[in-house]
């Protein structure tokens, strides 16, 4: 059985009130007019700080995957803008200006409320972005100020932590949308290409691993498309304790901004067991 307490670590510091700026201009997104996702299918956690299962929470101390170090102009209490290198908005909304059309359409007739669910977005990040369906309940839930971080695993007693996803706060207000920014890492990390760096096609995709006859896949995706504009080839061993592993992946179709490389390992108890998220740019 593996039990693990994944993915990325995005170096924001601890949050306290700072709006959030547009993370580019809308015009490089397809989705600018401000539609959002349709609701998620995956049930609720019973409230956006709790969760439904025992898992614990990383421990405090547990090595972590080279982060992206803080933003130059952040303030040490201050949380650094989303769109800067060190904070990228991956899903569900690509600009700022679609978040305050949520916002307009919350406001007035209350529409899409899991967007101020951090448990439900995790949730619909990892089911319904990723296509990682067997991954459906939150393990984990802790809500820090515009920061929260939720556990993600699937359902049964051998189905550990599959990520822990980090999630900030999109725009200002008490009604701001949560934006999933990256995952932390831990024993299945994703460290190249670094987080918010511009790419081309092909990538070259890669971290460190431990684990036993590991089969690490990859795919390069981007908000307004449902099927992966790449994938790597199926699949790459990797096992060990801390060893590194590489795979190429050609891709195409880039429109967003904002593109998610994720990559997968499982085979033991479940398809998808440990995954790990990183976000480039493509201008």
């Amino acid at each position: 059985m593996n039990t693990w307490l994944p993915p990325r670590h995005f170096a924001a510091a601890a949050a306290a009130v700072l709006a959030l700026t547009a993370c580019g201009g809308t015009g490089g997104s397809p989705n600018a007019s401000g539609s959002t996702p349709a609701a998620p299918g995956t049930p609720a956690p019973s409230s956006a700080t709790s969760a439904p299962s025992a898992t614990a929470s990383p421990t405090p101390g547990t090595p972590t995957s080279p982060q992206t170090p803080a933003e130059p102009g952040a303030t040490p209490n201050g949380t650094p803008p989303l769109g800067s290198w060190s904070l990228q908005p991956v899903w569900p909304f690509s600009t700022l200006a679609q978040a305050e059309a949520w916002q307009r359409s919350y406001r007035s007739g209350g529409h899409q409320p899991w967007h101020l669910d951090p448990g439900r977005t995790a949730l619909a990040f990892t089911r319904d972005y990723l296509g990682f369906r067997e991954i459906d309940r939150v393990s984990s839930s802790k809500v820090s100020g515009r920061h929260a971080r939720v556990g993600v695993a699937p359902t049964g007693s051998e189905g550990g932590t599959a990520a822990v996803i980090h999630l900030v706060r999109f725009g200002t207000g008490p009604d701001a949308p949560w934006e999933v920014v990256g995952t932390d890492d831990t024993t299945f990390s994703l460290t190249a290409p670094a987080y918010g760096a511009l790419v081309r096609s092909p990538l070259t995709a890669g971290g460190r691993i431990t684990g036993v006859d590991e089969s690490i896949h990859v795919q390069v995706r981007q908000p307004s498309s449902e099927a992966p504009l790449g994938t790597s080839a199926c699949c790459t061993p990797a096992g060990g304790e801390n060893q590194p592993w590489s795979v190429t992946v050609p891709f195409s179709g880039a429109r967003d901004p904002v593109l998610t490389v994720v990559a997968s390992t499982g085979g033991h108890v479940a398809a998808v067991e440990r995954f790990t998220v990183t976000a480039v740019r493509t201008r």
